[in-house]
């Protein structure tokens, strides 16, 4: 007997082999070799289609999804005016123009720098960012920015113009966690939109060792930036693992698409 394929969608990758077409009647596989220039696989719910070009890719839920040299990116039309676009990658090489775009430092609140891409941030920018950092007003001792508020910056060394720095919440300390999340997302758009920045790149706030739970960050994020967004040509997620990738890509589908 045939497995039924699993309902979860996962990146196409250039050595990928198998391919499956499902449906209410019947599973069928074939195994090419190499990937093919075409491919289809289709789900009870969602149906999802694909294109694959040299470089490999798919249409995911409506969203066009790219297998390129440069890492997976999903995309998807916020607003008439918004594009909301996730890849897997390094934020800290992420650019658009060099001047009116931004990156999300998920900052402690002290913003002197930290672990993770916090501090894989402030290393990529130089000295200067923490220096700049440090001449942000304190608003209580040693908090510089509270949970959920953000704070922008110059970028310095790094490839886009600007740093704004949020503070997510700790998911099994937070009292509120979702509301703290959601707040950090919509703090930061404001503060872009305040800087005539037109491009932001977020990464996944708070699932690093603040433990929030993907799936359920991703709801917050997706939504946050679906509410909030205004004026902003593009919004990015720039995310480090295939596992994150995976899940904001389903959950984008699902709230982005109705």
């Amino acid at each position: 007997m045939i497995p039924r394929p699993l309902l979860k969608p996962t990146r196409l990758l250039q050595t990928l082999q198998i391919h499956t077409k499902y449906n209410s009647r019947s599973t069928r596989y074939t195994t090419l070799i190499p990937p093919p220039r075409t491919f289809t696989t289709l789900f009870p719910r969602p149906e999802i289609t694909g294109v694959a070009t040299s470089c490999g890719g798919c249409i995911f839920g409506g969203a066009r999804v790219s297998t390129m040299s440069s890492g997976d990116e999903a995309e998807f039309q916020l607003t008439s005016s918004t594009t909301l676009k996730i890849k897997l990658g390094d934020i800290t090489k992420w650019s658009i123009d060099g001047s009116s775009d931004a990156i999300v430092n998920p900052a402690n609140e002290r913003m002197l720098g930290g672990g993770g891409a916090d501090g894989a941030i402030h290393r990529a920018a130089g000295p200067e960012l923490r220096e700049a950092c440090y001449k942000v007003p304190e608003v209580r001792p040693g908090v510089r920015c509270p949970i959920g508020e953000a704070r922008i910056t110059k970028g310095f060394k790094l490839p886009a113009s600007h740093v704004i720095h949020t503070v997510g919440p700790i998911y099994d300390s937070d009292r509120n966690p979702e509301a703290s999340l959601r707040n950090s997302y919509k703090n930061s758009l404001e503060i872009a939109m305040a800087n005539n920045i037109k491009y932001i790149a977020f990464p996944a706030i708070s699932c690093g060792v603040f433990g929030y739970p993907f799936d359920e960050a991703a709801k917050v994020a997706l939504s946050a930036v679906k509410e909030y967004t205004n004026d902003l040509k593009e919004v990015h997620f720039v995310l480090f693992s295939d596992d994150i990738y995976e899940v904001w890509v389903e959950t984008a589908s699902e709230l982005l698409q109705k």
